[in-house]
């Protein structure tokens, strides 16, 4: 009933939007500025950084298997329990388990789990990481590095796919936007041309 009623009044339906792919592949980026666009269309989102989330709720937890399978499905509950009540969730996880991510789509109510796989090639990922992470990864100096010495299973149906390599950030989140609202996620009166960086920032959505 609670879900029933908090949509009533909306122009939208919530949704868990996750955004799944190996480390440095843009989910974070994509997710703030999707949060962002949401936000300057006054719909009500809240976004959950696996990082942010480890350090602050699942700090005990490693990069085991188990450790990480474990983060992810706490992650997914709270995405689970926000996205009923007429609450955007927005997930930026590695989440490398196949099997755990569909354990999170089954948390959620029937189409309130909404799969981004973020893909970007090794090469351009090894181009582009500033902290050298790939490299040292690539040298064996960091285990349990997701995509080198762990393990990525990619999504095996994913609703959206966006390709970070070749499109702009502008691209990618007119490709989800637009995607949200042919699927009647959003609705005509919220389809609104992507933003610029700069416009966000001016228009105080950032807060």
């Amino acid at each position: 009933m609670r879900s029933i009623q908090a949509e009533h009044h909306t122009d939208y339906r919530s949704a868990t939007i996750w955004f799944t792919g190996v480390p440095g592949a843009g989910k974070t980026t994509l997710a703030k500025r999707l949060e962002m666009e949401l936000r300057s269309r006054e719909i009500l989102v809240e976004r959950m950084d696996g990082d942010t989330v480890r350090n602050v709720l699942s700090n005990d937890l490693g990069y085991s298997k188990r450790d990480r399978n474990i983060h992810v499905r706490q992650v997914g509950l709270t995405c689970s329990l926000l996205s009923r009540n007429g609450i955007f969730s927005i997930a930026a996880m590695v989440s490398p388990y196949r099997d755990v991510r569909e354990q999170v789509r089954l948390m959620h109510e029937p189409q309130r789990f909404i799969e981004v796989f973020v893909t970007c090639p090794l090469s351009d990922l090894v181009a582009r990481d500033r902290k050298n992470l790939y490299a040292r990864a690539l040298r064996g100096e960091i285990q349990h590095f997701t995509g080198i010495s762990d393990p990525y299973e990619a999504p095996a149906h994913p609703e959206i796919v966006v390709h970070t390599n070749t499109e702009t950030i502008d691209q990618s989140l007119d490709r989800i936007l637009h995607w949200l609202y042919d699927a009647g996620y959003l609705h005509n009166e919220t389809l609104q041309p992507v933003h610029s960086f700069n416009e966000l920032i001016t228009s105080g959505s950032m807060q």
